[in-house]
């Protein structure tokens, strides 16, 4: 009588150099997570997109929450749209080593009712930290990476 079975499953070296490998991937790639400064300039940038879009949102719509107030505090950056009316929302980011340059704080934009900047001019931000990101609202109310165009 023939035995067919084959044996099946991983032996204790497979296990081990599967387990050793996996954990100096995971030592490798948490080095990089693990100074948060080094993102915080893509985070404030990002922030500030979405609550100029807010912003702009609700000036379209005619409400009062057509407004953009950016402060820097000891520990965060803090954005808030529609200061001081019923639908004010505030947003914050760690700065995480971040400062935030190129305007007088705290900034507050005003949006008309075409979505565009109320005092028609184009603002230049600058975070920096562990990178730096330069942010242009346009006049048009448009945020985008790099700085505005003259």
């Amino acid at each position: 009588m023939r035995d067919d079975r084959t044996n099946s499953g991983y032996t204790l070296v497979e296990l081990v150099v599967v387990i050793a490998t996996v954990g100096v991937l995971s030592v490798l790639g948490s080095s990089l997570f693990v100074s948060r400064s080094a993102f915080s300039p893509l985070l404030a940038t990002q922030q500030l997109a979405s609550a100029t879009l807010l912003a702009q949102q609700a000036a379209l719509a005619g409400n009062s929450a057509g407004t953009l107030t950016v402060e820097q505090t000891a520990e965060s950056f803090r954005f808030t749209v529609g200061a001081g009316s019923p639908e004010a929302r505030t947003f914050s980011v760690e700065r995480a080593g971040t400062s935030l340059s190129g305007v007088a704080l705290p900034l507050t934009l005003s949006f008309n009712s075409q979505g565009g900047v109320a005092t028609g001019a184009s603002t230049n931000l600058t975070f920096s930290g562990d990178s730096t990101y330069q942010t242009c609202v346009s006049s048009l109310g448009a945020v985008y990476s790099g700085g505005c165009l003259p």
